[in-house]
This record gives C-alpha cells, sequence and structure tokens, in this order.
C-alpha cells in the first residue's frame, strides 16, 4: 500500500472491530497475518471473541476445492441479514477466490463491499473507506504483485513462532492446481530482506520460523542461484537466538542433494520435511504434470534418511485422479509402504473448475475413489502408528504449544512439538511453564497421531520466546481471533503441513 493510500485509510474510529475468516493454505493463513496488521494500523481493532459480530468482516478464500465457492456464497448468504440489521458494517472477500472469480462475487452477493485479489492485498483498507465513501461496492483486482507481503504491517498469530515468505507464484503446470494462475509466475525475495525479518523477529522473541513459499526449494530460480535454498538454510544456522527452522511446502523436482545437506548439517534446520507425493505411479504423475517419477522421490526419501536417520517425512496424496487404475493405486501404496511417512494428507480427487484435470476423460467413479481413498487412510494408520511406536523410550525437548491439546485442561496435560513435529501431550510440570518454553521429556506411549509422556518432566527451560508470550498476554488489548483452517498446523502453532497446499498448490 502505498503512502498516499495510507492516508486514505486514516481517521478509522477505534470502535471498529474487524474480523478475518481465512481458508486454504499456509499463505493464505500468512495473508491473513498481514490484513490483520493493515487493518489495525488503519485504526481498527480485534473484535471480542463473546462479541455477537464484527464492523469488518474479511473473508480469505481459497480456490483449491471444488466446492469452495458454494462454501463462500453460503457464509456470505449468511451474513447477509447480519448486515443489515447492523449500519456501517463491510465485508470483503480476497484471496484465490476472489482472484479466480472477480465480479461473479458481487454479482451473486451484492452485499459484498469489497473484493481484492492475492496481488493487492496492501489496499484492502482504502478499498473499505472507498466503498464506505461512494457507498458502492470496490472490485479491485491486480494482475501482478504489487508489494511482496513480508513488506506489509503484520499481527501474527503467534509470539514465539512465524510464518517468513521467501518466495510467492509457482511456475509448475500440474494439471490438478489452478494456484500458479492465481497467485502468479514465481518471484524470489532478497536473501538480505529474508535475514533481516528473521533477525527482527528473533529480537522479538520468535524462536521458530517456517520458511514459505509455493515451490519453496525452487527459490533460487529467480535471482539465477540454484543453491540459494541451502545457502539460506545455513545463513539461518548463523542466526544467535533463532532455535528451529522448517520449510514448507518443496517440490521433489527441485530438491537436490545441497539441501539435504545443509538440512543435516545446520543444528537449528529441524529433522522434519514435508514433500507432497500426490501419486506413486509414474502414468498418472505424468498425467499430472509432476516433473518426477516414483524412483526419482524413493532416492529423495534414502538420501534425506542416510543424512538424517531420525527425519519425520510426511506428504500429500491425492486418490482417484482421472485415468488411475487398480495397477496405478498398487503403486502408490507400494511407495507409502517404502517411503515409510510419520503422516500423509490423503485427498480424494475433485475437480477444480479451471485445471485440465478437470476436463480429462475416464473421470473415477465416487464408489471407486472412495474404496481406495479408505485403504490408502488405514495403510498410513499402521504406518503411522508404528513409525511413533519407535519413539517410545526417547527424550525429547518439547516447544510447548498454544492450543494444540484440546483435552489439556481435562488431562493437566500441556502440549507441543518435538523437534521432527510429532505432537507430544506431557504431564504438566509442577513449576510455571508458558506457551514457548521448552521442556524435556519422556516418551511413554504413541499413538498414530501423537505421542504421550506421562512420567515427570525431566527439564523445564524458560525462553524469550515464553517471555514474549507472557507480554502479549499480559496486554490489555484484545487477542485477534483465530483463522479458521479445518486442517491441521504445521508446527507449533504456526508452521507445520497445511494439507489444502499440498493437495493442490504443491
Amino acid at each position: 500500500m502505498t503512502s498516499s493510500d495510507r492516508s486514505q485509510a486514516v481517521g478509522v474510529q477505534q470502535s471498529k472491530t474487524y474480523e478475518i475468516r481465512t481458508y486454504g493454505c499456509q499463505m493464505n493463513v500468512h495473508d491473513s497475518e498481514r490484513l490483520s496488521g493493515l487493518l489495525e494500523e488503519a485504526g481498527y481493532v480485534p473484535a471480542p471473541k463473546e462479541a455477537e459480530g464484527a464492523d469488518v468482516v474479511v473473508f480469505n478464500t481459497c480456490a483449491v476445492r471444488e466446492n469452495a465457492d458454494n462454501r463462500l456464497y453460503g457464509n456470505l448468504g449468511q451474513l447477509a441479514p447480519k448486515k443489515a440489521a447492523r449500519p456501517g458494517m463491510q465485508i470483503a472477500v480476497g484471496g484465490c477466490l476472489a482472484q479466480k472469480d472477480r465480479d461473479t462475487i458481487v454479482k451473486k452477493a451484492p452485499w459484498v463491499d469489497v473484493v481484492f485479489g492475492t496481488h493487492n492485498i496492501g489496499k484492502l483498507p482504502v478499498l473499505l473507506e472507498r466503498a464506505r465513501v461512494q457507498e458502492e461496492a470496490q472490485v479491485e483486482i491486480a494482475e501482478s504483485l504489487e508489494a511482496f507481503p513480508s513488506t506489509l504491517p503484520t499481527r501474527r498469530e503467534s509470539a514465539y513462532a512465524a510464518w517468513v515468505s521467501i518466495s510467492v507464484g509457482c511456475n509448475n503446470t500440474c494439471t490438478f492446481c489452478i494456484v500458479p494462475a492465481l497467485r502468479g509466475k514465481e518471484k524470489d525475495r532478497r536473501p538480505g530482506d529474508i535475514l533481516a525479518e528473521i533477525e527482527a523477529l528473533v529480537a522479538e522473541g520468535v524462536s521458530e520460523i517456517t520458511l514459505l513459499g509455493q515451490n519453496v526449494n525452487a527459490y533460487g530460480s529467480d535471482i539465477g542461484d540454484r543453491e540459494a535454498f541451502s545457502k539460506l538454510l545455513r545463513a539461518c544456522g548463523s542466526i544467535e537466538g533463532l532455535e528451529r527452522v522448517r520449510f514448507t511446502s518443496p517440490h521433489p523436482r527441485d530438491f537436490t542433494d545441497d539441501v539435504i545437506a545443509a538440512m543435516a548439517e545446520t543444528p537449528n534446520v529441524m529433522p522434519q520435511l514435508h514433500m507432497p507425493l500426490q501419486s506413486g505411479s509414474d502414468r498418472i504423475l505424468k498425467s499430472m504434470r509432476r516433473s518426477y517419477r516414483q524412483e526419482r522421490f524413493l532416492g529423495i526419501i534414502e538420501k534425506v534418511r542416510a543424512a538424517m536417520p531420525d527425519a519425520a517425512i510426511s506428504t500429500d496424496i491425492i486418490v482417484g485422479f482421472p485415468g488411475e487404475t487398480e495397477e496405478d493405486f498398487e503403486q502408490t501404496l507400494h511407495t507409502v509402504r517404502e517411503s515409510r511417512f510419520a503422516q500423509a494428507f490423503t485427498f480424494q480427487y475433485s475437480k477444480r473448475p479451471g485445471t485440465p484435470a478437470a476436463d480429462m476423460d475416464d473421470q473415477i467413479p465416487k464408489e471407486v475413489v472412495q474404496a481406495r481413498y479408505e485403504r490408502l487412510v488405514a495403510l498410513q494408520e499402521e504406518i503411522s502408528w508404528e513409525e511413533n511406536k519407535k519413539q517410545v523410550g526417547r527424550t525429547l525437548d518439547v516447544l510447548v504449544a498454544e492450543g494444540e491439546g484440546r483435552k489439556d485442561d481435562a488431562t493437566r496435560r500441556l502440549s507441543g512439538r518435538a523437534p521432527d513435529n510429532r505432537l507430544v501431550h506431557f504431564t504438566r510440570p509442577e513449576e510455571p511453564v508458558r506457551p514457548g518454553d521448552v521442556v524435556t521429556v519422556e516418551i511413554t506411549y504413541a499413538a498414530p497421531h501423537h505421542l504421550l509422556a506421562e512420567g515427570p518432566a525431566k527439564a523445564v527451560r524458560r525462553t524469550r520466546s515464553g517471555d514474549a508470550w507472557e507480554k502479549r498476554n499480559a496486554a490489555p488489548a484484545e487477542q485477534p481471533k483465530g483463522v479458521l483452517l479445518g486442517l491441521p498446523t504445521i508446527g507449533a502453532p504456526a508452521p507445520s503441513p497445511v494439507p489444502a497446499a499440498g493437495s493442490g498448490c504443491d
């Protein structure tokens, strides 16, 4: 947003509240943090949790799923009577679906005030003000990126874990994915700007960062350096106070040996990898326009495990892609057995309007897709449990999380993430522990999706991240409402593999 745009957006009464409803991938989550920052800079405040509604409701949308538009219009329809009963209320729609549908949104839901795209999120405050003054909907969709998201103000969801965007856009042409058309071509951020943001975050108390990109390990293609990503990982290792570094999501095509070496040799880069498989069949991978084959994928897994034996590897898989035969599906099952994933986010193929796959012949019947999906889930559940059982008896440093354990109060436990990103529930120590602190525990039990440490903590380390969380929560200001993902998070409340990304963006 330019200085003139900012000046147009000032003067918002402090009593005006906002709420952001976020759907989709980690890119959208990161964008919503920026939208919160922009609105608060313009004078809005987060709507209290107990409030009946907000003066401004922003939908940050996803276009990956076939029913994404139905979900949006259903939610907009529910807000129509609330807006009619609340003078001055405004509704804005942004994100990938806004980029795709543009004028259609206002035609179907004429009570929407603002429609903005993925490339111009910085314009939201001025568009809201313009809609208020002119008393008509404002639709503004930029065709190219106006400002790199990380240059915009932010209101981060976590005091101790943060996303750091290193690139936007995607140069791949996967036939099931519409995201490149909506996010644009790949554009890399300067390494110095990335490291400066990380250093600033660490100074504020952040101890864990996740490097974020639509195709994160292709970083460097825009600036002509094929080893730029591994260099960036190593540079993160020299930042004092930065304890955990993760990244999501890489593409097997661009996964090179120098990245594996950087992961293994940089102490604060965590032994965790989320790498989308999508299918184990070479024939289906070719139809998907995935530029690798089963042998290449399994070769990467083998190299990662050789360099980091304790690495936890997760993935995304699509079941029932057009033309998938029983033999193709068996190749996916074979790849899953060989890969021994700690976790897999599995999806039944559904048409994404505007993608080549949506018009392919031989769409698979729903009942066949469902049966294959259930077989894959059962296999992965078995593998996940077996892999988690290997953790029993190990002593792990757990970064205490906020809101990861829904039953923590009832069980008198706390929850957090191990270095390899596994979720750990542990007995609450006698001494005070805050999100962002680190607790050392011994694993006593394993389930398919979590670990349990039932004994007393071996050690508690109070951290600067815990201090930052305590300071934030001691402030009188209302905290922002959480984003609505409907997906697992990728790390401890920020970063962890977000399946919607892998289901159509990786």
